[in-house]
């Protein structure tokens, strides 16, 4: 099928996407992404095709190909300009501010959503940290995470971005902000932020609450 029009999607799927998101490329990405987000969370991610991503997009298999280029993508959204800026951050950072203080920072600033975004972080969040499909595809993008991160301590420690400690800090401060994610979808840790604040708090000062 090289087109999709709202006509061909089964009984059941959502109408097509009325956002206003712009135009131009980004625009036309936005609305793929509100369309996928929406249908996986109906109907399951393994369940639901290109082609109705596309239709209720009011757009064709090419065009979605063009500006998304797959299922999991469209779920992550713009990652490598998330971990652009993240890097962007621990860079501006500076070398007088202490290593984790600097790293926990840019962690929380990178995930300082707008409240109008919230619903659709959600979305991606639920579907990233639960959906098994998606599991390979999450390794791939932690590790660009961890990659940025583990370069940052390194240089800081002069020390090879293989070498234990960098790859330990990016680690471990990944498992901190993802136990936060999970933590703040379940509504149980306030804010994003205040969830990420308590996580890093936890992991800086040894896990205080435990002696």
């Amino acid at each position: 099928m090289s087109s999709s029009s709202a006509a061909d999607v089964p009984p059941g799927t959502p109408s097509p996407v009325p956002l206003r998101v712009g135009g131009g490329r980004a625009g036309t990405r936005a609305r793929i992404e509100r369309a996928a987000l929406e249908l996986f969370g109906a109907q399951g991610f393994e369940q639901v095709t290109i082609e109705e991503i596309a239709a209720v997009a009011g757009t064709s298999r090419r065009t979605f190909f063009r500006h998304v280029g797959s299922k999991a993508d469209a779920v992550w959204g713009d990652f490598a300009g998330h971990v652009s800026r993240l890097a962007a951050l621990l860079d501006a950072a500076g070398d007088d501010v202490a290593v984790l203080p600097a790293v926990f920072g840019a962690y929380v600033e990178v995930n300082d959503y707008a409240e109008a975004d919230l619903p659709v972080l959600r979305q991606r969040m639920r579907l990233i940290l639960t959906e098994p499909a998606l599991q390979a595809h999450s390794q791939v993008r932690y590790a660009d995470v961890d990659e940025v991160v583990a370069r940052y301590v390194a240089r800081r420690r002069g020390q090879d971005p293989s070498a234990l400690l960098p790859r330990l800090v990016a680690a471990t401060t990944r498992a901190a902000a993802t136990t936060a994610f999970e933590v703040w979808l379940s509504g149980e840790g306030g804010s994003l932020a205040e969830a990420l604040r308590t996580a890093f708090t936890q992991l800086a000062e040894g896990f205080p609450d435990l002696r």
